[in-house]
């Protein structure tokens, strides 16, 4: 007896709910805003690293606070590479950062995906655009960021 299986479609992965900073704001805390659809990294990190790499170049490795994720894989496949993902408990629960070849980092606030959605909309237009400046840890005073030095 011979069986033919028909060929199963799987749907076509859902476009990353991303904000970034626009080149004509000044550089701030932040590079951008996520908001995922799930806590599962595996299925939401192909889609964020490949939206991110016209931008940023080649993504290498993603740092993530392991408070708001269940698991963390080792690895995850991009278009054409794979993305190694580690975490730091150092490292704030609600930022991920991203390196890579090219631009060096990228910081997004990561929005949880349980958040209402029009409060995720305020914080998906707030949280890039804000150029709010550095302070310094202990004294408070502001810092000015020179042309050329990194932000963090």
């Amino acid at each position: 007896m011979t069986t033919t299986l028909a060929p199963t479609l799987s749907a076509p992965p859902l476009s990353p709910r991303l904000s970034l900073t626009p080149k004509t704001v000044p550089a701030g805390p932040m590079d951008g805003a996520w908001w995922p659809r799930s806590r599962d990294l595996s299925a939401e990190l192909p889609a964020l690293v490949d939206a991110l790499e016209e931008t940023y170049g080649r993504i290498t490795r993603i740092a993530v606070n392991p408070t708001h994720w269940p698991v963390i894989p080792h690895k995850v496949p991009a278009t054409g590479h794979i993305v190694h993902v580690g975490w730091f408990t150092e490292q704030h629960p609600d930022k991920m950062i991203l390196l890579s070849y090219s631009v060096g980092r990228c910081d997004l606030l990561v929005i949880p995906p349980e958040t209402e959605p029009a409060a995720a909309a305020r914080l998906m237009d707030t949280a890039p655009a804000a150029a709010t400046p550095l302070r310094h840890p202990v004294v408070g005073a502001r810092m000015i960021m020179m042309p050329g030095t990194p932000r963090r």
